[in-house]
């Protein structure tokens, strides 16, 4: 199951008057956002994800994401500030990025033909102001070989993806059904930054509107 993000170049624009700052350096989430026609500055947050370990994975992407806003924020507190943290939920044992290849062969073994959870914390930041609120996406992997497992690990996609997998990895494909956000699964669910940024006023209702059908297409 694979959708091109490059499809959200023929939505209309957004528009928020504030400096935007991604609080991110994944490219998918930084594609989701251009896609709109944003313009912002990436600035990665560098904060210990290992402090929150013992909360539940919904939590966990919740906080994790409020952690990076305020980081990033001291440093730009009159910029718009988004920032997200996505985690992969197996039976209620949050799953992260692979360290090595090993984890994340372990990781695809231990999801392949099984559902599982996705959750993407998204929080804002600006002026003060902090808000956040989380997705849930349910994801059905598809039963994986353990040769296409080593070929996929050998190209070294899996290693900067939560679950050691990315949705949207046209050849490897290892999902086979969602029930959810798929931009959610990627790293960005627009349906939550939509709604933060109306309720905090950053953007109209048209706005909120379009981003909002733009992640359940």
């Amino acid at each position: 199951m694979v959708i091109d993000l490059s499809s959200t170049d023929r939505i209309p624009k957004i528009a928020i008057s504030l400096p935007v700052v991604l609080a991110s350096g994944s490219p998918r989430r930084a594609s989701i956002l251009r896609g709109l026609g944003l313009e912002f500055k990436v600035v990665p947050a560098d904060i210990d994800e290992s402090v929150l370990s013992h909360l539940p994975p919904i939590d966990q992407a919740d906080e994790l994401a409020r952690l990076k806003a305020k980081a990033v924020s001291r440093d730009y507190p009159h910029s718009l500030v988004i920032a997200a943290d996505t985690v992969v939920d197996r039976d209620g044992v949050s799953i992260g990025k692979p360290e090595n290849e090993r984890q994340a062969f372990e990781m695809l073994s231990g999801l392949s033909g099984r559902k599982h959870l996705v959750h993407t914390g998204v929080a804002i930041s600006s002026d003060g102001t902090l808000a956040s609120d989380v997705a849930t996406t349910v994801v059905s992997m598809r039963g994986l070989s353990v040769p296409e497992i080593n070929e996929y690990i050998n190209s070294g996609a899996p290693m900067d993806k939560a679950g050691a997998y990315g949705i949207q990895d046209a050849e490897f494909s290892p999902v086979d059904s969602i029930a959810g956000s798929y931009l959610n699964v990627v790293g960005l669910p627009l349906s939550v930054l939509a709604t933060l940024l109306h309720e905090s006023g950053q953007i109209d209702t048209v706005s909120f509107e379009v981003m909002s059908r733009r992640d359940a297409s």
